[in-house]
């Protein structure tokens, strides 16, 4: 068997099912009495995480150790979590607005690593010296998962402040829990409705009434709050699950860092910022049990934590400086 052929196939064939899994989820909810583009977009989004399994097999096999030695398998590793956590997310929540937001993210991940990396980076190498440990299974895949399911999570944060447009919906905890979160949605605020008003103008020795019928803020649609109820409910379940693998990851790595290096914290950059995205979770998660911080500031800190992501995953690669050189891309 061509191992390198079958990853060509399987991570050009990645990049296809998600893209067409991101045109059939997008058009689910255009065309939302059509039920099947709900049923076809799950489909794909399984097979696209088949087929993302196939190639870190296939990489491993042809390596011999474990898929996470260069950005190339990372990538994939990432997506491959992403769509592990969607498919729980979504049997969570039974919502295809759930595909809806983190497709695009999956296809434009899997569009990066097959399509835009240089062939010299896509291939499989020996591991660095300081990648020779058994610590890169336990470390580096825990921290790859973790990113995938507080992606998912932050994305559900960014769609329940899209479908409440912004307003500031008030959402109490009843419970929290294994169970998941409980939210009870205070609907009067979004059916803010004034009586028109009997304005007098003067012009001259006489007066002129006039109706004003004063502003009304749109209101919300209940199918709009439900959407957001099960939004929300969906954020803060997934981020549940990623946030103790993001601190299993930061332990792990701290314990492999003083094996190898001599200290469990050196301050580089990597690290660094991943300690900003556990402080920006952990303040999410400590913002929905807090009674005065309900709804979209949560929600906001949520989204946050998506592009910090992002910042310690990628952007800090870009600095070329620290421990972690060996991912850089320069």
């Amino acid at each position: 068997m061509d191992l390198v052929a079958l990853q060509g196939t399987l991570d050009n064939a990645s990049f296809a099912v998600l893209f067409i899994t991101m045109l059939l989820y997008w058009s689910s909810a255009a065309f939302p009495q059509v039920p099947f583009l709900g049923t076809l977009g799950t489909a794909g989004m399984a097979i696209a995480n088949l087929c993302i399994a196939g190639l870190l097999g296939a990489r491993w096999l042809e390596g011999g150790y474990f898929p996470l030695s260069n950005m190339y398998e990372s990538l994939f590793f990432v997506c491959w979590g992403l769509t592990l956590f969607h498919l729980i997310a979504e049997r969570m929540g039974q919502s295809r607005w759930v595909g809806v937001a983190t497709a695009p993210v999956a296809t434009g991940i899997t569009a990066f690593a097959a399509l835009t990396l240089p062939k010299s980076m896509q291939v499989s190498s020996p591991l660095v010296p300081a990648l020779k440990s058994n610590w890169l299974m336990m470390h580096v895949s825990v921290m790859l998962l973790s990113y995938g399911a507080l992606m998912v999570g932050s994305l559900m944060a960014v769609a329940f402040l899209i479908a409440t447009r912004g307003q500031d919906i008030e959402l109490k905890g009843s419970s929290v829990g294994t169970g998941g979160f409980r939210t009870q949605i205070k609907r009067a605020k979004t059916e803010d409705y004034q009586a028109p008003v009997l304005a007098f103008t003067s012009s001259g020795e006489g007066g002129t009434a006039v109706l004003n019928p004063p502003a009304v803020k749109p209101a919300l649609t209940l199918q709009r709050l439900t959407l957001a109820e099960t939004l929300d409910n969906l954020s803060y379940r997934v981020i549940g699950l990623g946030f103790p693998l993001l601190t299993i990851g930061l332990i792990s790595g701290a314990v492999w860092a003083n094996e190898a290096w001599g200290a469990p914290w050196s301050w580089d950059p990597k690290e660094t910022w991943a300690l900003i995205v556990w402080l920006v979770f952990a303040a999410y998660l400590h913002a929905r049990i807090t009674r005065n911080w309900q709804g979209r500031r949560p929600a906001y800190l949520a989204s946050l934590g998506f592009v910090v992501i992002w910042i310690c995953y990628l952007g800090v690669n870009l600095l070329g400086k620290g421990l972690h050189s060996y991912g850089w891309f320069f």
